[in-house]
């Protein structure tokens, strides 16, 4: 008989399709050929999905999905099956969320997730929010707009700003929050003029 490499058996198993596969069979390939790819299974995870602290019950559902899949037949590639179960079932969690963050996966194409297009009525409002944004960027006082893009764009704490600027601590979180709410008040107050009287 020939081998049958649709099972993934190989070495000449002499097995015929369509016979039963046995429990004991499955164990023994999948602590042959599933377990020894935790290592890597557990980094693609790690690469591709924002919340560490689900990844150990993903890699159980992984799995669950591959010893159950194998029951029914042995997969010709323990390595491909195991990693495109991985990628199947982050797309189907994604997708569960009904929301994809930006965050979800550090790679999108190697997920192969569809991005949908944005509307048009949600891009005209987008790119009018990132020009009153600006505007409103480019009508802070200089000092204010310097504090603010430090801690806001580049991440510093006050004291890396004050440090940075040469100000107290106090003046570099009073900018801050200036800042804050001039942008905010552009952003989402009724007023169109940018300052409020004092």
């Amino acid at each position: 008989m020939p081998e049958n490499t649709e099972l993934g058996l190989g070495d000449g198993d002499p097995r015929i399709q369509g016979a039963v596969i046995t429990a004991p069979e499955v164990d023994a390939w999948f602590e042959r050929e599933v377990l020894p790819l935790e290592a890597a299974l557990m980094q693609f995870l790690q690469n591709n999905w924002r919340n560490k602290s689900d990844i150990a019950d993903i890699r159980q559902d992984i799995y669950v999905r591959v010893y159950e899949a194998a029951l029914k037949e042995i997969p010709v590639s323990a390595k491909s099956f195991v990693f495109a179960a991985a990628r199947n079932l982050l797309i189907t969690k994604m997708r569960h969320e009904q929301v994809v963050p930006f965050e979800a996966v550090a790679d999108v194409e190697a997920l192969g997730t569809a991005i949908d297009e944005p509307s048009p009525d949600s891009t005209v409002i987008a790119r009018d929010e990132l020009r009153r944004l600006q505007i409103a960027l480019d009508r802070l006082a200089p000092r204010c707009r310097e504090a603010f893009v430090m801690r806001q764009v580049e991440g510093l704490s006050h004291r890396e700003i004050a440090t940075r600027m040469g100000l107290a601590e106090v003046t570099v979180r009073y900018h801050v929050k200036e800042a804050l709410r001039i942008l905010a008040n552009a952003l989402y107050g009724e007023h169109s003029d940018l300052r409020r009287p004092s």
